[in-house]
């Protein structure tokens, strides 16, 4: 029952009922108006508790999303070093627009990272349409080109269906960028108007080359041959930054854009340290720059080949470990 109907009702009650309410004097008024004053106190208590209520149940619905979505991702992929980490920029929310994976593969190391157009639980459907493909598709399809394929078909179905369900009719397009590590540390890299990844090695943080970029999915019709480029070689001690473009697009108070290559270039010439550690440094030194104000999602996966032996034979996925995932930094 709404609050003012149970203030109405006992306000009614109190009239009928007490004698008190029926004398004349400020004595009787200061006491009415001292009852009515602590049974609204009461009600609005009440509805604070239940909305209380409401709001953690609705956090835990938002996390047990992201840990199917967005699920850690385990600490080492045949020989090599991952982790990934999320920035929302909805603080009631720890779900956003942007999604990354990373599976190991017959056919290598492959990863995704991507943009959906806006954030929070309204982006839930393309972010799940795009990521559940891939983790079929990267596994099946012996191509790179092949995979992005099959995730423009999961993205388009997924819009059909939205669209005839009654959903929102605005244009809604994902960047995306596909990333694979062979075996012999070739990588391949395709981009559908996604920013390329910073390669960290002893020249510092340099972007990778590989060629013109595709447009976003949902934007126009993609070639039947998607171009795959050759992106050179990752050798041992070498790291691989993908990144969301919330990353550099982040503004100080000022209006100065944050500074991810040259972070990213310091950390490089400095010891290196494990992905994990690299995503959270990146996210304090973003929550500092913004003062903790985020005008966009911010997903970051990092790739790092330590020299190390693969544990387990190609194509074989570890436990997952949750110290592999840097999603769990808070605002400041």
């Amino acid at each position: 029952m709404p609050a003012p109907l149970l203030w109405g009702g006992a306000a009614v009650l109190w009239q009928v009922l007490c004698p008190l309410a029926r004398l004349d004097g400020a004595a009787a008024r200061l006491v009415t108006g001292g009852v009515f004053c602590a049974v609204g106190v009461c009600l609005v208590l009440g509805a604070r508790r239940g909305l209380l209520r409401e709001l953690h149940q609705v956090r835990e619905v938002a996390r047990a999303a992201q840990q199917v979505l967005l699920r850690p991702l385990p600490p080492r992929l045949d020989g090599l070093a991952v982790a990934a980490g999320q920035l929302s920029v909805s603080r009631e929310a720890s779900v956003g627009g942007d999604l990354y994976e990373a599976v190991a593969t017959p056919h290598g190391v492959r990863c995704v990272i991507g943009d959906v157009r806006g954030h929070g639980i309204g982006a839930l459907g393309a972010v799940a349409a795009v990521l559940g493909s891939f983790r079929e598709a990267a596994h099946d399809e012996a191509e790179l080109g092949g995979v992005l394929r099959r995730l423009n078909r999961a993205h388009a179905r997924h819009l059909r269906e939205r669209d005839g369900a009654g959903g929102p009719a605005a244009e809604e397009f994902v960047t995306l960028l596909l990333l694979e590590i062979r075996p012999d540390g070739t990588v391949l890299v395709v981009s559908c108007g996604h920013p390329l990844p910073y390669r960290l090695g002893p020249r510092g943080a340099e972007r990778l080359t590989a060629g013109e970029p595709l447009p976003p999915l949902g934007v126009f019709p993609l070639p039947a041959e998607p171009p795959v480029h050759r992106a050179g070689v990752l050798a041992p001690g070498e790291a691989l930054v993908l990144h969301t473009d919330g990353a550099e697009d982040a503004r100080d108070a000022a209006g100065r854009f944050f500074g991810l290559r040259q972070l990213l270039d310091e950390s490089a010439q400095a010891a290196p340290v494990p992905p994990a550690a690299l995503i959270r440094r990146v996210h304090t030194a973003l929550l500092r720059h913004t003062g903790g104000r985020l005008a966009d999602d911010v997903a970051l996966l990092v790739v790092r080949d330590d020299g190390r032996p693969p544990q387990g034979r190609p194509g074989t996925l570890p436990q997952p470990c949750q110290t592999g995932s840097a999603r769990e930094l808070p605002y400041p």
